[in-house]
């Protein structure tokens, strides 16, 4: 029978606290190898193991074509290696791969070339939505003074961006790809 919280005791007790000195180094990235070849077979294992999962996905929802914001920094640019990888596995057309440049109010010229660059570099299909108009009415209907670059600033620019990719993923009939949050983290 469960036990009522009244019934519960507390027994003290203390200790004292000993700072011990590391007796060996403890690395911070303890699962990166140090070696470069072994870091690179590392780093295929892991660009593999990623593609042949989402070309997995692909084959078994039927998707007809995977939907990707693009914007040129280093995110995208891995879903971006992912996909095309999966579709290659898939037997699948890359042309199928709707890459999506959404250029907000924070887009460089540099990143927006290399979304460019990179869509083209990997044979993709890729559709320009500027996102300025959609985030400047939503900060309208919600109040918020777009001269506050806060969370809600950067975050509605997030949202207007993933809505899109599923909207067009839902249009295609194909999947929405995302990448997480890697670099957030």
């Amino acid at each position: 029978s469960p036990t009522a919280p009244d019934s519960l005791r507390a027994i003290p007790f203390s200790f004292a606290l000993q700072k011990l000195p590391l007796k060996r180094p403890v690395s911070p990235t303890p699962f990166v190898p140090r070696d470069d070849a072994a870091l690179a077979e590392r780093c295929e294992d892991i660009l593999s193991m990623q593609a042949l999962g989402l070309s997995t996905r692909l084959r078994r929802s039927k998707a007809l074509c995977a939907t990707l914001a693009l914007s040129g920094g280093l995110d995208s640019t891995l879903a971006l290696i992912v996909t095309a990888r999966a579709f290659d596995l898939a037997g699948m057309d890359r042309r199928n791969i709707l890459t999506v440049t959404m250029p907000g109010f924070g887009t460089t010229a540099r990143t927006r070339g290399n979304a460019d660059a990179l869509a083209e570099a990997y044979g993709t299909t890729l559709k320009v939505i500027p996102i300025h108009e959609a985030v400047s009415l939503h900060f309208r209907d919600i109040g918020h003074d777009p001269a506050v670059l806060d969370v809600t600033y950067e975050n509605a620019q997030a949202r207007e961006r993933t809505q899109i990719i599923f909207d067009l993923a839902n249009q295609h009939g194909g999947l929405a790809v995302g990448t997480g949050d890697l670099s957030e983290l």
